[in-house]
């Protein structure tokens, strides 16, 4: 059994959050507290603020107004963060782990090795398939992959049971697990179930 590296933890603290895009508002005064360990369900209906509210967690979008702490965090201790949104970046022409050995080669390979990522994800039988002739499901499961080859204790993931069986659904959730017990937090938009201890869940309202 691989022994999995506990996190160094880190808190969230969100506090007076104003976010949006453009001159659209979608959600205010959004205050939260995320633990090592624990993690969010971002629920709402379309156009609340769930995936712009991920992409101002991770640093891609500016907060109109408010702070975004990352407790314990310091810069030496590198990339903090993994965000997945919902379109997998799975690009044709590349093999299934040479898509895997891109992305670590981006975000640091300090995890699972690659052969083993694939096999803990279901893949290793098309390792050396197009990338690009998988089906949704299966990409879906080598975006995962990537949360295993690099580690970071934060992860925001943007719909991640989209297009996963039922087999599937469960891989996520043993992931999610296991990240929470190794010190990680996680904040998860998504419109299904997902049955991890340690989720609470927080629901955004409609657009303004």
């Amino acid at each position: 059994m691989t022994h999995r590296q506990v996190h160094k933890e880190v808190f969230l603290k969100v506090e007076g959050l104003a976010l949006g895009r453009g001159d659209l508002v979608l959600a205010q005064d959004v205050s939260l507290s995320v633990a090592p360990r624990t993690g969010l369900l971002l629920r709402g209906p379309n156009g609340a603020g769930k995936s712009t509210l991920l992409l101002t967690l991770a640093g891609l979008l500016q907060p109109l107004s408010g702070s975004i702490t990352f407790v314990g965090h310091d810069e030496e201790d590198g990339p903090i963060l993994h965000h997945c949104g919902h379109r997998n970046a799975v690009r044709a022409r590349l093999l299934v782990r040479e898509t895997l050995q891109f992305w670590a080669s981006i975000n640091g390979h300090n995890g699972l090795g690659i052969d083993e990522a694939l096999e803990r994800v279901g893949l290793t039988r098309t390792a050396r398939l197009d990338a690009a002739y998988l089906s949704a499901g299966q990409q879906r499961r080598l975006a995962l992959a990537r949360l295993l080859v690099s580690r970071r204790p934060v992860w925001l993931l943007d719909e991640p049971s989209a297009a996963l069986d039922a087999d599937g659904k469960i891989l996520l959730e043993t992931l999610l697990a296991e990240h929470l017990a190794d010190g990680g937090l996680t904040i998860i938009a998504t419109h299904d179930d997902i049955d991890v201890p340690g989720l609470d869940t927080l629901t955004l309202g409609k657009a303004a």
